[in-house]
């Protein structure tokens, strides 16, 4: 009843297998390139986010980004900020080491030494402290 496989039946079940998953891989084909700056509002609603890099589309490697948050209700400048920065690629379970954030006023923080060592989708998992407290996770593909 359990006999051995043959190696040719092995081979082409293997094979079919694989091309199984090729194609449900490719058939969504990678993700989107997110265009920057991108914008979007804090999980909480609380605040909003205007995301610049540099170099415009991010590229693997080490990067420069400039968060600029508002005050979603009014749109002013939100100074004052501690603000946590990781660098974090969901697809591999992991991160990298924290980017030194440095306020530049107006509601502006660059985020320095930003590596991202490998092509893929990136989260920046962003928490604010201070005056205010949320949480954000902007997300981009680099190539």
């Amino acid at each position: 009843m359990f006999g051995r496989i043959r190696p040719c039946v092995a081979r082409s079940a293997l094979f079919a297998a694989a091309s199984a998953i090729s194609a449900c891989s490719s058939a969504s084909g990678p993700a989107p390139a997110a265009s920057f700056p991108m914008s979007l509002a804090s999980d909480q609603g609380a605040l909003r986010l205007a995301l610049d890099a540099s170099p415009n589309p991010p590229a693997v490697g080490t990067d420069t980004f400039v968060l600029t948050v508002t005050n979603a209700s009014d749109g002013t400048p939100r100074d004052g900020l501690t603000i946590g920065v990781v660098p974090w690629m969901p697809s591999m379970g992991h991160g990298t080491s924290a980017p030194t954030v440095t306020p530049l006023g107006n509601g502006q923080y660059r985020l320095t030494d930003v590596y991202l060592f490998m092509p893929g989708t990136w989260e920046l998992k962003t928490t604010f402290s201070g005056p205010v407290s949320d949480h954000a996770e902007p997300e981009f593909e680099i190539q």
